[in-house]
């Protein structure tokens, strides 16, 4: 969530963690590509490529595998500067068909590693370390090694996913609003950051003091990737050039001035996504054109929370597209939606508590049956069972316990 004034750390550490309400204002909604003058780039390093690979899951994807068998893996980030924090990312296990939670101990070492993603072969995990000089880190699985931070060339990274093809780390640098590109070696090391671009324009809507930049995803389509900048009230759409990793803006979608866009999903067909915006507490359907890589974003919709202040966080999409579901943190729960028309209608059907404070992100199992929302306030893991036929959720049991839970990745 976004403070109205001040920079990334206040936002992160004083404004959330103390519980402090944000001074943000409301939000609208249009569509289309701006004629603005293009981001300022920060010079790109060396062009070599790295490794290939295939898709995988990230804390932002749905889904859907075979029924797993025995514990499973999770692992879950944190904040390691703040009193109360981790000592770095979590580890846990987890019944796949109970759902509980046992914590298995901590990779020690990375520094505020709030969001994690891993690479599609699933050897080796990535984090963000989100603070003034901001990183990105390897660490191999099979061993914990850690395999080396490269700097994201900005301030305060809160999100990164990997490309699909395997050899691309993206990063969005809210506290600069830029995003950057690394690429991936075949061990699953990081090299040196290929393209860096700063969100100079449009203008920072209202309350904001300048860009931030929350997301950075793949679209469906595999060739462009898409920014969503809370600052800008902007989706942003680049051409990204698989061979050196260098970044070619091709479209802008705005929202109307202070919607506070947080956080992209897309629905299964590709040919739909679904934006969370933070700051006037709505949610949009959005319309995506995969060869232009063109977004257009839809009418503001009710996240169901009533008139007090929340800011919603995250969409899920299950992986048959019927069902969404929408964190918010404010009001503490989470909204279901029924998916219509293809993708392009959402349907609210109801909220159900998250038995937890302040939900920052939210996750599938692998076979999509169980859903895991991170609990930052309450430093918590809540689990829920996902029943495919109706969306309806069932709570697996008590929370999981883990220290300014901001992540939670389901292997």
């Amino acid at each position: 969530m976004g403070s109205a004034s001040g920079g990334w750390s206040r936002r992160r550490f004083v404004g959330v963690l103390a519980g402090a309400g944000s001074a943000l204002v409301g939000c609208s909604t249009s569509s289309g590509s701006s004629p603005e003058s293009a981001p300022s780039r920060t010079p790109a390093a060396s062009r070599t490529p790295g490794s290939a690979g295939t898709a995988s899951p990230s804390p932002a994807n749905t889904p859907s595998a075979p029924a797993p068998t025995g514990p499973r893996r999770l692992y879950v980030g944190t904040y390691t500067s703040v009193e109360g924090g981790g000592d770095g990312i979590g580890l846990a296990t987890y019944d796949a068909a109970g759902g509980r939670i046992t914590g298995t101990g901590t990779i020690a070492g990375p520094t505020n590693p709030s969001y994690l993603a891993v690479h599609p072969d699933g050897r080796t995990l990535y984090a963000v370390a989100e603070q003034d000089a901001g990183a990105v880190t390897a660490v191999r699985l099979s061993d914990r090694k850690v395999l080396g931070s490269r700097s994201t060339g900005g301030a305060g990274p809160c999100h990164l996913s990997v490309h699909p093809g395997g050899r691309w780390l993206l990063s969005a640098n809210y506290g600069s609003g830029s995003v950057a590109v690394h690429p991936i070696d075949s061990s699953g090391a990081l090299g040196e950051r290929r393209d860096v671009v700063t969100h100079s324009s449009p203008a920072p809507g209202p309350g904001q003091e300048g860009p931030h930049a929350h997301q950075f995803l793949t679209a469906p389509d595999g060739g462009h990737v898409l920014a969503v900048d809370l600052g800008t009230d902007t989706v942003y759409s680049y051409r990204l050039d698989e061979r050196t990793g260098a970044l070619t803006e091709v479209s802008r979608a705005r929202t109307r001035a202070g919607a506070g866009p947080r956080h992209l999903t897309f629905h299964p067909g590709g040919r739909y996504a679904y934006l969370a915006n933070e700051v006037d507490n709505t949610v949009a359907v959005c319309a995506y054109d995969r060869k232009t890589g063109r977004l257009s974003v839809g009418a503001a919709q009710s996240t169901g929370t009533g008139s007090g202040t929340n800011y919603p966080a995250q969409l899920l999409v299950t992986a048959n597209g019927s069902y969404a579901y929408l964190a918010n943190r404010g009001h503490n729960s989470l909204t279901r939606y029924a998916v219509e028309a293809g993708g392009a209608r959402l349907r609210l059907l109801d909220t159900v508590p998250v038995d937890g404070d302040f939900p920052r992100q939210i996750a599938f199992s692998p076979d999509g049956k169980l859903l895991f929302a991170a609990n930052q306030r309450s430093g918590t893991v809540s689990v829920f069972h996902v029943d495919t036929a109706t969306g309806g959720l069932r709570s697996a049991g008590k929370p999981f316990a883990s220290p300014v839970a901001v992540c939670a990745l389901p292997l």
